[in-house]
């Protein structure tokens, strides 16, 4: 949660994760595994902003499954990776890191039109949460 803050300010970017010039969701996820491990897990392919909605395939929950340690969603812990849905029946495209839990909860992201914020996890924001997952050596 130390290292997501670090990145507030970092202007949002499509595909990028380079803290302070530019970032997307994953890209702060990305990037804070990076401080966290080095090496990132896997290499993530070009992707567009709708993440596979077309097709209706949860790419970015099944790449949370493959690399973060999944957890009950009302587990909440900072530094948890939340997964957003972001409207009904839409794939889930959104990421974020809880940087405090509780009913002053806040999360730590990027999204497009913003730069990376700390924003309040109210109840729009809880809503979409779909998954929580923590980093694998955090559990």
């Amino acid at each position: 949660m130390v290292e997501a803050r670090r990145w507030i300010g970092t202007p949002y970017v499509h595909q990028a994760s380079c803290r302070g010039a530019g970032t997307d969701c994953l890209g702060l996820i990305r990037g804070v595994w990076r401080e966290m491990y080095g090496a990132e897990p896997e290499k993530v392919p070009a992707y567009t902003q709708d993440w596979s909605e077309a097709h209706g395939t949860e790419v970015l929950w099944l790449g949370a499954m493959r690399n973060l340690v999944a957890k009950d969603v009302a587990d909440e812990s900072c530094g948890d990776v939340l997964l957003f849905r972001m409207a009904s029946g839409a794939v889930a495209k959104h990421l974020g890191i809880a940087g405090k839990v509780g009913p002053e909860g806040t999360v730590i992201h990027a999204y497009c039109g913003h730069a990376v914020v700390e924003s309040p996890l109210n109840a729009p924001w809880r809503r979409r949460v779909v998954a929580r997952f923590s980093f694998p050596d955090l559990v």
